[in-house]
């Protein structure tokens, strides 16, 4: 006994000491109505912070190891033009920022050489009336704008390369399979329109980033979309009988449609009555990885591009779950807290009346899978981002920004049940108990320090970096986390 409590010990130490990690802190006084968001250079592995307020905006650059390089300051854009800040992208080692009117019909970007101490600036308009914004992306160099045109079968895509120069593609979608959840015959247009309200708006398309762990507030969407250098994918989980992607060429700008098909579940019982059934999706390592649920049944489907299973699990209410490796939690709601859930059957019955996702993340050769469910929160998107990240949260899109950190903050005023599964890249089942990863690791920092703001969470290959400003020190820290 006295041993198992020593390696307890042991292991708890090692955990926390490897979480207090600074690798920089800077004294400085962050004033009031001020925030911190950063741009990541992943190829170059250096990082641009960008300190700001209504006024002004001042970019800091860091090099690998995130101490200071330079930094420079300008004027932000004019506020009763320029009400928000969209995204960026980046031009060998300097940073445009992009602006925009709450329209996106006007467009102004600041491109920051910090190391010659030079803003160049430049102004765009573009013709929105017939179109809807859905998204946007910075991807190799580039900045996106995705938008669907009005009661039409296409999509646009506005593109701003490393230069500033612009250029719009027109991606059709005539030819496509698109029905309603209640299936009815529709087109892009109205399959993105459609009300998924308190969980989704219309118009809605959750980018996924999967580098980072993606919460279930995010994977239980029904419309998601991925991107990387060479492709953009959306996919549409609105029918349970089928995950529908689109999958985009970023070089040629054409569209190829798949239609990945679920499990069957009958949703009628022996007795003629309805039962209800939820299903979803992720798109993960060039694969489908589908959930399909009753109360009785749940089903996990791993799928290639041409709707091949590679592997299939099942569970039922009255047997274990035997491809979890973690126990059945249920976090927040009604209880409070976090508590154990006993059986399968309180797992099943509770993600059907809840937003049912799952997600996956790479940890080394193997994939960590979450299954579950999240309940729909009574405060708008954007009243939580402005809380999670204070002023920011007015002034830019936040989770645009740090959306490892609105991951990490996700499941705050929700209910989650959730299991969670490790598989090979074979996707068999991985027996054994789940070794923390960084994102446990920034919880039990933050149990310890609670008197810090401003935070932004990035990663760069292997590690995480938490930077916060200490409100009591007066200094703006940069932790070093991993899995």
């Amino acid at each position: 006994m006295l041993k198992k409590v020593l390696c307890a010990c042991l292991f708890l130490a090692v955990f926390t000491a490897f979480s207090q990690e600074i690798v920089n802190s800077v004294p400085f006084e962050l004033k009031k109505n001020r925030d911190i968001f950063q741009v990541v250079n992943k190829e170059k592995k250096e990082v641009t912070l960008f300190v700001s307020d209504k006024i002004k905006v001042k970019a800091i650059h860091l090099n690998e190891s995130m101490k200071i390089v330079d930094s420079i300051s300008t004027e932000r854009p004019d506020t009763k033009t320029y009400d928000m800040m969209i995204g960026y992208n980046i031009n060998n080692n300097n940073t445009r920022l992009f602006w925009a009117s709450n329209d996106y019909e006007n467009i102004f970007t600041q491109l920051y050489e910090v190391s010659n101490q030079k803003v160049t600036t430049q102004q765009y308009t573009l013709e929105l009336k017939e179109e809807k914004v859905l998204q946007k992306f910075s991807e190799s160099e580039k900045f996106y704008i995705l938008t669907v045109l009005k009661k039409n079968n296409s999509l646009k895509l506005h593109v701003f390369d490393k230069n500033g120069v612009y250029s719009a593609r027109i991606i059709n979608l005539d030819g496509f399979h698109f029905f309603k959840s209640n299936y009815t015959k529709s087109d892009i247009y109205g399959i993105l329109g459609e009300n998924l309200l308190p969980f989704e708006a219309p118009f809605s398309l959750k980018n996924i980033d999967t580098d980072s762990p993606t919460s279930l507030t995010e994977a239980a969407k029904k419309r998601k979309c991925y991107i990387d250098s060479k492709q953009l994918v959306l996919t549409i989980d609105t029918n349970r009988d089928y995950t529908q992607a689109i999958v985009i060429d970023l070089n040629k700008f054409s569209a190829t449609e798949k239609i990945i098909r679920s499990p069957g579940i009958s949703n009628v019982t022996s007795s003629g009555y309805k039962i209800p059934i939820t299903s979803n999706s992720f798109y993960f390592d060039n694969k489908f990885y589908q959930l399909k649920s009753s109360e009785d049944q749940f089903f996990f489907t791993i799928k290639d591009m041409e709707d091949n299973v590679l592997k299939e699990f099942i569970a039922t209410s009255d047997a274990p779950i035997d491809f979890k490796n973690s126990e059945i939690y249920q976090e927040g709601g009604d209880f409070g807290g976090k508590r154990i859930l006993e059986n399968s059957s309180q797992f099943l019955r509770k993600i059907i009346n809840l937003n049912a996702g799952l997600s996956c993340y790479r940890i080394g050769q193997n994939t960590l899978i979450t299954f579950g469910g999240i309940s729909s929160m009574g405060q708008s998107a954007g009243q939580v981002t402005a809380n999670q990240f204070g002023f920011i949260g007015a002034l830019v899109g936040a989770a645009f920004f740090s959306p490892t950190m609105e991951n990490f903050n996700a499941y705050a005023n929700r209910k989650v049940v959730k299991i969670e599964g490790l598989f090979d890249s074979q996707g068999n089942h991985i027996k054994g108990d789940l070794q923390p990863l960084a994102f446990d690791k920034i919880r039990t920092f933050f149990d310890d320090y609670k008197n810090v703001s401003s935070q932004t969470l990035y990663k760069i290959d292997a590690f995480y970096y938490l930077g916060y400003y200490d409100n009591k020190t007066k200094e703006y820290a940069i932790r070093r986390f991993v899995d």
